[in-house]
């Protein structure tokens, strides 16, 4: 509301203090060496801000749960520690139509996915049938079908992971009340869910069936938002495919600030946007789905993801590798499109 002297609700003036500091870290390198400079200070800085370099490496002390056969695949339920007692659990999906050993996808899911459920296609569970059907989720099983072993995991706060304000709903996140936690600790749910994801990377390592050279990322939504940060801070991710989750911050994040907490790192806008945080993928093949209604992308629609992509062609210019980002616009709403999606990762990672 605003009156003669001014306004009663804060956001005009966060709006306001988000175009005087924003960006500090602004991609604008103009040379390959001054590049790489931009690319340490920025990974160093997000590394703090997400709390990502405090986390605790430990023995991962891996454990098949459970096998089961599908018919064109072998689902196992997988286990391992990410942090000293913090259990990651999993579905692989590991295709019998090809021999081993495999290219590797990791398919993170995002919201109202009852974590790795949707993705790795549990249609027996009702609900998750019927969020499959809206958001087209089970990514998971489309790379596993194209011939890739598709790790499909619970990140924190979700699926077998879920916190105890959560359990109630299968579907419901429980992002508010970790960050809620770790924010007065010097953490974010977005430097755990990246950190976990790597640690994942590392037992992938381990298994012969898997090609550890020849790994790939991709999710929607909040597994966009997994796979950016993933991405951007382990090169050992050799493709990605972001869905539904490329925009700028002020529109997407700041005015729609009633998003999921998940979605914010203390003093992030002051140093970047989120096309900055893709450009440090470059020059590693990376594929971005936009959906024309997808509301997520703010109130000017593409327009406020444009800006975002032609930061990340810049780096990719730089770096020599204009082709290896590509934009797949397509009619619809907040949903995995996967028609390029696939063979982008088959013609990178096969």
């Amino acid at each position: 509301m605003k009156t003669e002297r001014g306004y009663l609700q804060t956001q005009p003036y966060l709006q306001n203090r988000y175009q005087q500091v924003g960006r500090k870290l602004a991609f604008c390198a103009d040379n390959q060496k001054a590049g790489q400079e931009w690319r340490r200070k920025t990974l160093k800085k997000l590394k703090s801000l997400t709390g990502y370099d405090t986390m605790l490496l430990t023995d991962p002390s891996p454990r098949i749960t459970e096998e089961i056969d599908l018919g064109d695949m072998i689902r196992q339920r997988l286990e391992i520690l990410t942090e000293p007692k913090v259990l990651l659990s999993a579905y692989v999906l590991i295709p019998k139509n090809i021999k081993p050993p495999f290219s590797v996808v990791i398919a993170p899911h995002g919201h109202v996915s009852g974590g790795k459920r949707a993705v790795a296609g549990c249609r027996e569970i009702p609900e998750i049938a019927k969020t499959i059907e809206v958001y087209n989720y089970d990514y998971g099983v489309h790379f596993a079908r194209a011939g890739f072993i598709t790790f499909c995991p619970d990140a924190r706060g979700f699926g077998e992971r879920q916190e105890q304000a959560s359990k109630s709903n299968p579907l419901a996140a429980s992002c508010q009340w970790i960050n809620n936690m770790a924010y007065p600790l010097g953490q974010t749910i977005t430097g755990m869910w990246a950190w976990d994801i790597h640690r994942l990377i590392d037992y992938i390592g381990s298994r012969k069936d898997c090609r550890s050279d020849r790994i790939g990322c991709a999710g929607l939504s909040g597994g966009g938002l997994q796979t950016l940060w993933a991405a951007a801070f382990d090169s050992r991710i050799r493709c990605a495919v972001i869905s539904g989750y490329l925009y700028g911050y002020k529109e997407s994040l700041l005015d729609l600030h009633t998003n999921c907490s998940c979605n914010y790192v203390p003093h992030l806008y002051e140093y970047v946007d989120m096309g900055d945080i893709a450009s440090l993928i470059a020059p590693r093949p990376l594929l971005v789905e936009t959906g024309t209604e997808d509301g997520l992308n703010g109130a000017s629609g593409l327009g406020n993801v444009y800006p975002q992509i032609r930061t990340i062609r810049r780096a990719y210019r730089l770096f020599g590798t204009p082709k290896m980002l590509c934009h797949d616009v397509f009619e619809g709403a907040h949903r995995w499109n996967g028609i390029k999606a696939i063979p982008w990762m088959k013609k990178h990672l096969m």
